[in-house]
Order: structure tokens, then sequence, then C-alpha cells
């Protein structure tokens, strides 16, 4: 097989699957690992794909958004997703003011979040709220304005009400990030909500699943560097990983459970008070 041949033939594998290893393209074309790494290189070049940890996965379009009538209950719980969830909790501190996202990586959080020290939960999401609302080592405030079809609110009205709030910790999750262009998001309104959050948040910690990294989404949210930590997983792009760095973002890469044999039941939606996707979208509610 020509090289060219198998280079569209990786290109389609990684359209398909949206990611591959370099052991599988060894083993499929019968290839060394430097000529797999070598047409990685030149797929990437042609924007077919975005090379991460072991191998590449698909880039995701600027402009793609997610469905408008989200529903979580439905969607599949990713090992990735639940990992960095598990992480970003360790770093709630008793008595904080906590602005938690209202993306797929705040109902993660829910299962997670701890019962044993008392702090303040500030949320945009009603569907987020209802989970939490029989927390009771927790003080809950639910974010006013036009709510989206999604259940979450990042209009104008909401964007004015988190600007009379300071936030000792906020997690923030987006559309895409790059080392360059910085923090993107798909809306201007969810860009201009989570802007004030970040600039009204003592420390900043952002959230994203590996596939959003080195890709940018539509409207810019802020730079990297206004970032103290970025939480992603194992399948992360490592040269845009090493310039985050460069600017003086943290970065914790999870890993896999390896004791994980099957997944965690989904929770039901009033579990909130009993303990609590990898979603190929490109705007997170915030």
């Amino acid at each position: 097989m020509l090289m060219e041949e198998r280079q569209i033939k990786i290109a389609e594998l990684i359209e398909q699957k949206g990611r591959i290893t370099i052991g599988e393209i060894t083993e499929l074309f019968d290839i060394s690992h430097e000529s797999a790494r070598r047409d990685l290189r030149i797929l990437e070049s042609k924007g077919l794909c975005k090379r991460a940890h072991g191998g590449a996965i698909k880039p995701m379009p600027a402009g793609f958004m997610p469905p408008r009538n989200r529903n979580f209950d439905e969607m599949p719980i990713f090992e990735n997703y639940e990992q960095i969830a598990k992480q970003a909790v360790t770093h709630i501190k008793e008595h904080q003011i906590i602005y938690l996202t209202g993306g797929s990586f705040g109902f993660h959080m829910c299962h997670y979040l701890p019962r044993d020290i008392h702090y303040t939960l500030v949320v945009n999401s009603i569907d987020l709220a209802n989970r939490l609302r029989h927390l009771t080592n927790a003080d809950l405030y639910v974010v006013g304005g036009k709510m989206r079809q999604s259940t979450s609110v990042v209009d104008s009205m909401a964007t004015d009400f988190v600007s009379r709030m300071h936030f000792d910790l906020c997690f923030i999750t987006g559309g895409g990030l790059t080392s360059e262009f910085g923090l993107s998001n798909g809306t201007d309104e969810t860009a201009a909500f989570q802007r004030k959050v970040i600039e009204n948040s003592r420390k900043k910690i952002l959230l994203l699943p590996s596939q959003k990294i080195g890709t940018d989404a539509f409207i810019k949210v802020c730079n990297a560097d206004k970032f103290d930590l970025l939480i992603t997983d194992w399948d992360c792009v490592e040269d845009e990983i090493t310039k985050l760095e460069e600017k003086g973002v943290e970065v914790t890469i999870v890993e896999p459970n390896p004791n994980r044999t099957e997944q965690r039941p989904r929770e039901r939606k009033d579990d909130a008070n009993e303990s609590n996707q990898r979603t190929e979208a490109t705007e997170s509610d915030s």
C-alpha cells in the first residue's frame, strides 16, 4: 500500500472512531512507530486529525454546536470526564464560595462533591440546581435570567447577576483551548458570562477533555494564562500542553482507573442527597 493510500485509510478510521493509537496503526498497516507518527504529523498538517498522547484524535469544527435540549440523564458516562470530575472536587475547601460549571463536568462533579464540609455553590443551570437541592452541607445560589432549553442561564441578566459576586474558586469548561487563542466557546453570550465569572474569581480551574485541547471554538473567552490550573485526561495533545505550561498554566493530567470494570450506574435526578459524556460539542454553557 502506498503511503498516501495508507494515510487516507488512517484518516477514515479517525473520522469513524474519533481517535486512533500508534499501536493500532502499526498493527493494521505493518509499519514502524516512526512511520505511524510521520503519517499523523502529515494528517495533522492537513487538518484531518489532532495528535495526542499515543496517537491522534478527530478535530472538532469551530462552529459545531451541541443539541439545544441536552438531556444529561441520557448521555453516556465516559471515564475521562469522570476522572477529571473526581480530581476537580479535591480542590474544594471548607467555607469557600464556588462557581460550579453548568456544563457536563458540573453534572459529573455532583456525584463527588464533599459532604463533610460546608461551602457555598453558585450554579447557572436549573437542572443542576435541582440535583443539588438536597445537599445539607452547602448553601446553593441559582443565577437568574433567561433559561435556555438546556436549562442553563447565560444571558446579559445572568452576567449582571454574577458581576455582583466574588468567588474563591470557579470551575469553568468550554469548547476549545489553545495556547495562542486561549479558551473559546460557541456563542458570544456564553463567552461574556464566563469572562465575568473568571474576572471575579480568586482561583480559576479549567476542566477540559483531551479532544478540546489544541482546537479553537468560535468565540474567544480569555487568554489561557488567566487560569491557575487545567485538568485534562491522558489523551491530551502533548505539544499544546507544553505550550500552555510555558505560559504559566499548571496542568494536571488524570489517568484511567486501572480497576474499573464497568460503568458507574447512572445517577437518578434526585440522587445528590445520597453522595451525586464526553460530548462532541464545542460549546459548554459555562
